[in-house]
């Protein structure tokens, strides 16, 4: 079984990691893979020690796509993909979570009759101003094939239209990358440079265009966070999108510590040890979950209810939810969590199996 992995963006490499490793050690020599990385996020500070962390290959071809608007982006990786798979055909074509990578390489997928499978696939937002909404959309009705993470998202596929078997519940594959990389967590710099303790300093990440397109609502956003965090340290690794805003105002939050973006390791370390984390991200709500780390997600919803119904997360819709939420943490009042079913770092495993004994079948 011939097989490429595409990986477009930080987080689609840490979904990967642990594909690749369980290939390596139960693929019995029967499945080949090609790793293409699109380029859509390339950080060249952390790109060589990203790859080491995760001790994943380099991978074979980089296509270098770039920044550029949704359509331009997309155009891009779907022109230089194309001529990828042609010079490289494949059985399975295999891609992750719901960038524009994804969307752009399951299209060409199916136009050169190469088998789709989407791993997270059915998760749902309902929020169509999300691009990641539209991704996911495109990207499940194009798959042959849908691993997912939850039993949210087998009932939003069926709803859909997808057959059950075309379904497969592995579980979270993201958890496999964080357990396998708990015990190398490593503390990063700022932890001794700015006197940081455990569980006496928040984690804040925010990057989505209704949080910080808008100076004046990502200056709200920070200083509710910089008066209702406890006086603790809030360390925020500002997203390239929120510093290009940023350096256009006159601001000055005296407990929030501005850092440049850190490796997966050092990022996690923060994570783990932190009294909570605030976020419009999605697979931070799902590692805090399983840390049992509280989490509030500045934003309407989530494609991760599992994470708010049983797990760590609350949604924060307005500022006055904020300070209560950052309140009953700091009193020690946040409520308890579980991990769900199948979060158990065993997801790629999983997934190779199937493709070893329900998959490869019908590639012989």
């Amino acid at each position: 079984m011939k097989i490429i992995i595409v990986a477009g963006a930080r987080p689609n490499f840490i979904k990967i990691a642990p594909l690749i490793h369980a290939i390596n050690k139960y693929g019995n020599h029967k499945i080949s893979y090609r790793l293409v990385h699109t380029g859509q996020h390339y950080d060249k500070n952390l790109s060589d020690t990203f790859f080491e962390e995760l001790n994943i290959p380099k991978p074979d071809i980089n296509l270098e796509v770039g920044s550029g608007t949704q359509a331009a982006q997309t155009a891009d990786i779907m022109i230089k993909f194309e001529k990828e798979l042609q010079n490289h055909p494949a059985d399975y074509v295999v891609v992750v979570g719901d960038v524009n990578s994804t969307l752009a390489c399951s299209v060409v997928a199916k136009k050169l009759n190469a088998k789709l499978i989407h791993i997270e696939a059915g998760i749902r937002s309902f929020d169509m101003t999300m691009p990641e909404e539209i991704n996911r959309i495109v990207t499940d009705s194009l798959a042959d094939y849908c691993f997912t993470t939850s039993e949210y998202a087998n009932k939003n596929l069926i709803k859909y239209g997808v057959e059950n078997e075309r379904i497969f519940f592995v579980g979270n594959i993201m958890i496999d990358a964080l357990q396998s990389n708990m015990h190398k967590f490593t503390k990063p710099e700022l932890w001794d440079e700015h006197h940081l303790q455990e569980q006496k300093y928040w984690v804040l990440t925010l990057h989505r265009p209704s949080n910080v397109d808008h100076e004046e609502e990502l200056l709200h956003i920070l200083q509710m966070i910089n008066s209702s965090c406890g006086s603790m340290p809030v360390i925020f690794p500002v997203h390239p999108r929120t510093e290009n805003r940023l350096k256009r105002t006159d601001h000055k939050f005296n407990n929030i510590v501005f850092i440049s973006p850190l490796s997966y390791l050092r990022f996690m370390y923060l994570v783990k040890h932190s009294i909570g984390v605030i976020t419009d991200s999605g697979g931070i709500q799902e590692e805090t979950t399983v840390m049992n780390i509280p989490c509030l997600t500045l934003r309407k919803n989530t494609e991760r209810p599992e994470t708010v119904v049983i797990g760590s997360n609350e949604l924060i819709t307005d500022f006055e939810i904020l300070t209560t939420s950052m309140n009953n943490i700091i009193g020690g009042r946040w409520k308890k969590s579980t991990i769900p079913i199948l979060w158990d770092g065993k997801t790629a495993e999983r997934i190779v199996e199937i493709m070893l004994t329900k998959l490869n079948d019908l590639t012989t």
